[in-house]
């Protein structure tokens, strides 16, 4: 399965809840994920652009954009984002590739 890093602001709304109320809200987005068939390995409370990041896997993008498109369209989140991540693995692979592709860019001198 693929691995995705999500990435999500509160609403004000949202963090206003939370304070009057503090809630863990890993179980729900863990059954959530697991619903859509995925698994979820850990969300963190992160101080920058955005106030949490998740680490999922899912079984493909449409279940990744799914997952995402819950989150954004429920309200309490914005700035919802989703990366795709790769292995070092797979990155080799696709360098290598990417090598054979015959690519060539428009500021290449013709000979």
């Amino acid at each position: 399965m693929a691995q995705y890093l999500v990435q999500l602001s509160y609403t004000t709304a949202a963090w206003a809840a939370l304070m009057k109320n503090p809630t863990d809200r890993s179980g729900h987005v863990g059954a959530v994920v697991k619903k859509l068939g995925g698994s979820m390995h850990n969300f963190w409370l992160s101080f920058g652009d955005h106030d949490v990041v998740g680490l999922v896997e899912m079984p493909d993008a449409v279940s990744a954009a799914a997952f995402s498109i819950a989150l954004a369209g429920g309200g309490a989140c914005h700035s919802v984002k989703t990366t795709p991540l790769m292995s070092l693995a797979e990155a080799q692979q696709a360098m290598k590739k990417a090598a054979t592709s015959g690519y060539k860019p428009a500021s290449a001198k013709k000979s």
